[in-house]
């Protein structure tokens, strides 16, 4: 049972790390039309130029940090906290704004605003899901070398 909560952690994580490059490079082949968009929302309108260079430049760093095994379970927490963010900005779009900018680029695109929501929310379960699993199986094998070596 092991070897497929491991099989399965590390797919998601793959699939994880080729969502935000596809993402960030997405945007940043258009980053004008990106900006604009961003400059278009009427929540995040007054920070267009930081929100969207930050965006881009966490997507990499986060999917960067997920390659490595050190910096894994940070980067996805960081991944939790950006995908947990998209979301309740869907969410505030959906549930409170006036005016429903335009959506993602590529993929995502064809998606609708809900269909995003709901791929978003199913996208951070999965993550929580990863982070408790991955939390639980390096605490009991930390717990194995540690005991193995309190015997030598």
């Amino acid at each position: 049972m092991s070897k497929i909560l491991q099989f399965t952690q590390q797919a998601f994580i793959y699939f994880f790390i080729i969502l935000f490059v596809y993402a960030a490079v997405s945007k940043l082949t258009d980053f004008e039309n990106f900006q604009v968009q961003v400059a278009q929302s009427p929540l995040l309108s007054a920070f267009a130029t930081p929100i969207a260079y930050g965006v881009v430049l966490g997507e990499l760093i986060i999917a960067l940090m997920l390659c490595f095994t050190k910096s894994r379970l940070l980067g996805l927490y960081l991944f939790l906290g950006f995908m947990t963010a998209f979301t309740v900005y869907i969410f505030l779009i959906l549930n409170y704004s006036p005016f429903v900018p335009c959506s993602c680029g590529g993929v995502l695109e064809k998606m609708g605003w809900w269909e995003h929501l709901w791929f978003n929310g199913i996208v951070c379960l999965v993550t929580v899901f990863i982070i408790i699993t991955d939390n639980n199986t390096l605490s009991s094998s930390f717990r194995m070398k540690r005991s193995k070596n309190l015997f030598l």
